[in-house]
């Protein structure tokens, strides 16, 4: 079985995030496969505990306790810093150890692995803090929700299954807004998952397209662009590519925007008229997958009233495939469902939605094939 194992990790090694995927599909296919009922039932009843168990592990610093050692550490050890009742920390660890948080290398005794490390990122952390405080209520609400709407793809905004488990009657993004610490975790892990991974800007041609751009112009104009990570990256890029980068958002994000030169901040609502007239590129990045068709249509028609005839919409969202999506996207298609009523979607989809306004998909870039996120080139019917 060694042999085995090893012979995977070396397919694994030397494969490109496609292949390392793929292996990773049919690992997981194949472990499917050979569960017991009675382990599966096991496996499905308590995913709910393992995300809560984590949650705890984060509150009491245990993945950045291991993280930070380059030895195995005692319970002991791990208490003294942690400072908490040795026989509740001996149960958490055990379980988190059993279910691959860490490792439990003997008796009382721990370390950090992969997963461990994982877990120890701000980033990380602060995503499975809006996961499990904010979203996770919503996901308990999901089967009642669809109880009471006949089981429809429901779409209307101001009645979504996020709402009902909050008892609020605002859209989610307003709701945050008033809670400064929860939308400070959704923008933290929002600005950290994407380091290190390829992005549009690996596979769009900016500067082919930017030749001879006027310099006091918008060049790049982010929409909804959250703390500016986008812009940040966009002029790391490309620094000699002429044009104003503008970062647009709710006063929340744009207050904590991370400080960049050559960047401007201005606060905007995306329901209202684009400001900024005559850009090269109008960016938006996980927008339009927050709204139902509707909604959609009123961001664009406000972002297509300023475009200039050289303009373009880039959409850099996830396109699906007609069959065979992916885990990681039909999870978020799910949550775009509980939080906002709206929906990731497929090329069609996509044509149908751009076509109902008056653009039409010039071209289509995709970056992370595995999870189909992509950029859609969007200009004017001619």
């Amino acid at each position: 079985m060694e042999a085995v194992v090893d012979q995977v990790k070396g397919l694994a090694g030397s494969a490109d995030e496609a292949g390392r995927s793929k292996i990773l599909d049919q690992l997981r296919e194949l472990a499917y496969s050979l569960e017991s009922p009675d382990e599966t039932m096991n496996r499905i009843m308590f995913l709910n505990l393992q995300i809560a168990a984590v949650r705890v592990g984060i509150n009491l610093g245990l993945f950045d306790i291991l993280a930070a050692s380059e030895t195995p550490l005692s319970l002991v050890e791990i208490k003294a810093v942690a400072y908490r009742d040795s026989i509740l920390l001996e149960r958490l660890l055990r379980y988190l150890s059993s279910v691959g948080m860490m490792k439990e290398t003997g008796a009382d005794t721990y370390a950090a692995t992969n997963i461990t490390h994982a877990l120890a990122s701000k980033g990380n952390q602060a995503g499975v803090r809006h996961f499990f405080d904010i979203v996770g209520p919503a996901f308990q609400e999901l089967p009642n929700f669809l109880e009471q709407h006949a089981l429809c793809n429901h779409t209307e905004i101001k009645w979504t299954v996020f709402q009902t488990a909050w008892k609020t009657q605002l859209p989610a993004f307003l709701w945050y807004e008033k809670r400064p610490e929860a939308f400070g975790y959704f923008n933290e892990y929002m600005a950290s998952r994407r380091e290190g991974k390829p992005t549009w800007l690996s596979v769009y041609p900016v500067e082919d397209e930017t030749k001879g751009w006027n310099a006091k112009a918008p060049v790049f104009v982010d929409i909804g662009g959250g703390v500016g990570h986008q812009c940040v990256e966009f002029r790391k890029m490309y620094p000699k590519v002429p044009g104003r980068v503008i970062l647009l958002d709710l006063s929340k994000p744009i207050d904590d925007a991370r400080p960049a030169p050559d960047v401007e901040r201005h606060v905007y609502d995306f329901f209202r008229p684009q400001p900024f007239r005559d850009a090269k590129f109008y960016y938006m990045r996980n927008i339009l997958h927050d709204y139902p068709d509707d909604k959609c249509r009123t961001i664009l028609r406000n972002t297509m009233m300023a475009m200039g005839k050289d303009s373009k919409i880039i959409i850099d969202e996830m396109v699906l495939p007609d069959s065979n999506v992916s885990w990681q996207a039909t999870q978020v298609d799910l949550t775009m469902f509980c939080r906002h009523a709206a929906m990731e979607r497929t090329q069609t989809q996509w044509q149908t939605l751009l076509d109902s306004v008056g653009l039409e998909i010039e071209n289509t870039y995709v970056y992370t094939a595995e999870v189909h996120e992509s950029v859609l080139v969007a200009v004017h019917m001619l």
